[in-house]
């Protein structure tokens, strides 16, 4: 097999492309990580909270820590970082169109291409939703972690999955009174490791229930909510006011899909990891041709399966430009995926588990 001079190009410097890099560098293989902002690490710099699971995946360690390390090993290696560097496009033939600094731009063309870039927050449309003081539960933990801001003073969360209840509990660990976390679903949506603490805070949570509105004359004063019935419809006369100045959205996140549409990777819907996604085999091999896609590009699910995803890519994308021979390509690919096996158990997991099986059976796995 003979070596490609082409660079790896990895899209996005988050915990997914950070690993795609690091595996790819200690191969041996020519690396230029893009990331269109200032500083690496994606979202784990927003991530105060330790991870939990098993040692080999960091239990016990925050994500911020967790994100210095990858920063530290990709700067070791030496790895061709391009901060203020926005992709906007990927050419036939791999040629990635990027812009720097919103003044240079330039194609560069890759021995392949690892989409890295990650998802975007879903908005909830409701009366008042434009009003100062409504914003994603994301904006809220970037205000806090990472500016040091305070968003609000009393808090409503509508929303009960791993980021709302996540965002709550820094909220109150920064000085902000959370009045409340709903959840439309009649059951709430959140690893219970997390949503105990915030319960344990005296947060009361809200299951079956919606916002209806939000008021205000230069902000949000008060939100309005209601029950809802099975079929998700509010129900006359449940409604209930709550004086607060800040709702956060937290209902899901969408995978960020403009540059694997450009490059013409082939979309699968699986709307328990976010809804469409590229089609993807088993070393994260999109439909074309030397495009990978990684992490919350390739299913919505945790940072800690984003960097194995980013692994998976790096390994096999080393193979594939001539910098690993196979067997050590398979050793390693079996060894990943049996840590990402152990990530997808669980009540949550095991769903995780049977999307990613049927992402894996239509896509077609090529040796």
């Amino acid at each position: 097999m003979g070596v490609d001079s082409k660079p790896a190009v990895v899209v996005g410097a988050g915990p997914a492309g950070l690993c795609a890099a690091i595996e790819l560098k200690r191969a041996g293989a020519p690396v230029v990580l893009m990331d269109e902002n200032g500083k690496p690490g994606g979202q784990l710099f927003k991530q105060i909270h330790k991870f939990f699971g098993s040692r080999e995946h960091s239990a016990g360690t925050r994500g911020f820590e967790i994100g210095r390390r990858l920063l530290a090993d990709s700067l070791e290696l030496g790895i061709d970082v391009r901060l203020d560097t926005e992709v906007v496009g990927i050419e036939p033939g791999l040629g990635v169109w990027a812009v720097e600094r919103r003044s240079r731009s330039y194609t560069l063309e890759a021995g392949c291409v690892i989409l890295a870039t990650g998802a975007s927050e879903n908005g909830l449309a409701f009366p008042g939703w434009t009003l100062p003081g409504v914003m994603t539960a994301g904006c809220a933990q970037t205000l806090v972690n990472v500016h040091r801001v305070l968003p609000g003073r009393r808090v409503l969360i509508v929303g009960s999955g791993n980021v709302g209840v996540i965002v709550g509990y820094q909220l109150l660990q920064a000085g902000a009174e959370v009045a409340a976390i709903i959840e439309g679903a009649p059951a709430l949506g959140g690893y219970g490791v997390h949503t105990a603490k915030v319960r344990r805070a005296g947060v009361p949570f809200y299951c079956g229930t919606t916002i209806l509105r939000a008021e205000g004359e230069e902000g949000v004063e008060r939100a309005v909510i209601a029950k809802v019935d099975r079929g998700f419809k509010p129900i006359a006369g449940t409604e209930e006011t709550l004086e607060v100045d800040t709702i956060c959205i937290a209902v899901g996140l969408t995978p960020a899909l403009d540059l694997a549409y450009l490059a013409g990777c082939k979309p699968i819907f699986v709307p328990e990891l976010g809804g469409n996604m590229p089609l993807h085999d088993g070393y994260m091999r999109s439909s074309v041709e030397g495009v990978y896609v990684v992490g919350d590009t390739a299913g919505v699910e945790e940072a800690s399966t984003a960097m194995e995803e980013g692994r998976l890519a790096g390994i096999h994308a080393a193979y594939a430009l001539g910098f690993l021979g196979e067997a050590a390509m398979r050793e390693r690919t079996e060894a990943t995926w049996g840590r990402l096996d152990s990530l997808r158990q669980g009540v949550f997991g095991q769903k995780r588990f049977a999307a990613k099986a049927r992402i894996l059976a239509e896509g077609k796995v090529r040796a």
